[in-house]
């Protein structure tokens, strides 16, 4: 594969700034990323930000409807690096834990998952009912990476931007890809001079 190529997935669960976030850190990266958002993901984009979907889809290079299982990324000849959901709702996890390719998210999910390629998805809801954990595990068993996006209180984060850009530059990390300056344990001054809480070692 000469072109490095990454799929990013928005579903419509709380956090669509989750998916934005990974298409600006994806920008400083040498690949080509290919996004696909879900209706529902549109409809929470106007109802919880200040985005327009123009902006959105210009950090892309290339964008593919939701509805259009003819696109590039169904097909497992197309070769990707694997295939970011961010936020990935408990609709599009039960889609995906069941092979159910009913739109092209779900499908392009479905493809990286047997061509044994890296699927990781930002699951995002709580609490969970034991379907929501059933279907985690499904995924997981199929080799799917389940991250929900938890704040690193441990870096002291000072606004919500700080928050989502750790969770989102933590998820690329198990895509194979390094965001530069990302606040990393032990790699600075401040973390490698805290104390050890009580309880914890």
């Amino acid at each position: 594969m000469t072109t490095r190529r990454i799929i990013v997935g928005i579903s419509g669960a709380s956090g669509f700034q989750y998916g934005v976030k990974a298409l600006e850190l994806l920008q400083q990266q040498d690949v080509e990323v290919h996004l696909v958002v879900s209706p529902g993901a549109e409809r929470t984009c106007v109802l919880e930000t200040d985005y327009h979907m123009a902006e959105v889809i210009a950090l892309a290079d290339v964008v593919h409807s939701s509805d259009n299982l003819g696109a590039s990324i169904s097909s497992g000849s197309f070769k990707t690096l694997g295939m970011l959901v961010a936020p990935c709702s408990m609709r599009t996890l039960a889609a995906i834990a069941h092979g159910l390719s009913d739109n092209l998210l779900t499908r392009a999910a479905d493809v990286v998952l047997k061509e044994r390629r890296r699927l990781v998805l930002m699951a995002r809801e709580t609490p969970l009912n034991l379907g929501h954990i059933r279907n985690m595990q499904h995924v997981t068993e199929m080799g799917g990476i389940i991250f929900p996006p938890v704040p690193a209180l441990y870096q002291r984060p000072q606004t919500p931007d700080e928050i989502i850009t750790h969770s989102v530059g933590r998820a690329l990390d198990l895509l194979g890809l390094d965001v530069k300056a990302l606040p990393r344990w032990g790699e600075n001054a401040h973390t490698s001079a805290l104390p050890v809480l009580p309880g914890t070692n």
